[in-house]
């Protein structure tokens, strides 16, 4: 099932009697994108932070996009949210906020932007509307879905909690509104322990990444039961793969994300969510390290620990890179791509989202 899929359950648009974006805030001329001296001047300092990933004849392609971006996103009072997988030009060019998807929604709330123009995929855009009700939330390509969040619905959840009576059902984040609304609690790949062990029940159901699930049940007493979903991206990885690397690369430390296959995060030095992945390396300093994850984080970590090589096995996210300094230009001129959750399903995923919010560490 598609982003586009999604719009059958969760409203991608705004309702007939609701303005919509460009009507509430305007029109804006589009800008030139001429490689100027005043955009080589003004960008230059962006560039240090990404000349050692993006040659310099793509740069001065790529400079007036950000510049106009950065112009445009003052003048329009939007906030642009990055995911830690988005490109360099993007994470280092125009973002406002970085980090995962929980991390964004919860800092975009704290705003006085307002419009939210999140730079990931869709699941991220709604968590990001749940949590700002009042603000607009646009995202600069409405197919970037994401095959894990895609691998369930509403209605999934429906029947395993009439098949489990009694059973607490847990859900990742990685996940739509509509799922979220049929759940009782929200977890990160951080929290998921601490969120299954709150539940209080010997017996716990965590949707949809069934990996996680897996790497999370060997750490508790709790009974974790799955949902045969994942992430393809991380799927990818095996302990095999990973035995080749320290092969070809003695010394190298291997830290990889939880929605990796478990004998996958048995193989690595570390496992962490991207949050604890980053803070692994700022805090160790290996002389190589390798993220088993996706392929653009590494570059933009790599900015704040120089020192470090990084051995980059590239799987790349083919939704989260549908997102482009272009479509994100076009969506602050045309206010395009609104996302706008029905008011019900976004109250009950709310409460899904603050339950865990507020859990006590």
């Amino acid at each position: 099932m598609t982003a586009s899929a999604n719009a059958a359950r969760v409203q991608t648009h705004t309702p007939d009697h609701q303005l919509t974006a460009l009507e509430k805030f305007g029109k804006v001329p589009r800008p030139s994108l001429a490689y100027t001296e005043e955009v080589a001047r003004e960008t230059a300092p962006i560039y240090e932070k990404v000349k050692d990933f993006i040659p310099e004849i793509e740069w001065a392609a790529l400079a007036p996009l950000v510049h106009a971006i950065n112009k445009l996103k003052k003048e329009r009072n939007a906030v642009i949210l990055a995911h830690n997988y988005m490109t360099p030009d993007i994470f280092h060019g125009v973002a406002d906020i970085v980090g995962d998807s929980l991390q964004l929604a919860k800092e975009a709330a704290k705003t006085e932007a307002e419009i939210i123009v999140q730079c990931g995929v869709h699941f991220m855009a709604e968590t990001s509307k749940i949590l700002s009700p009042e603000k607009t939330v646009l995202i600069p390509d409405m197919n970037a879905g994401c095959s894990l969040a895609e691998s369930i619905t509403g209605e999934d959840v429906r029947r395993l909690r009439e098949a489990n009576p009694g059973v607490p059902i847990i859900t990742y984040v990685n996940t739509s509104a509509d799922v979220k609304a049929e759940c009782d609690i929200c977890c990160t790949s951080s929290n998921a322990v601490q969120v299954v062990e709150a539940m209080g029940t010997d017996k716990v159901l965590l949707v949809p990444d069934q990996y996680l699930a897996a790497n999370v049940g060997r750490q508790t007493d709790v009974e974790v039961l799955t949902w045969a979903g994942s992430c393809e991206v991380h799927e990818q990885f095996t302990a095999q793969e990973l035995r080749d690397y320290r092969a070809i690369e003695p010394g190298v430390k291997i830290i990889a994300h939880p929605e990796c296959p478990p004998e996958v995060v048995d193989e690595a030095d570390f496992a962490g969510s991207t949050a604890h992945m980053i803070n692994w390396v700022k805090d160790n300093r290996p002389e190589k390290v390798m993220m088993i994850t996706e392929c653009s984080m590494a570059d933009n970590v790599a900015n704040a620990t120089p020192e470090v090589e990084y051995i980059r096995p590239c799987n790349l996210c083919p939704h989260m890179k549908r997102i482009t300094l272009t479509k994100i230009l076009d969506t602050l001129v045309d206010l395009s791509g609104e996302v706008v959750v029905d008011e019900d399903i976004a109250a009950r995923a709310r409460v899904s989202v603050e339950r865990m919010i507020n859990l006590k560490n």
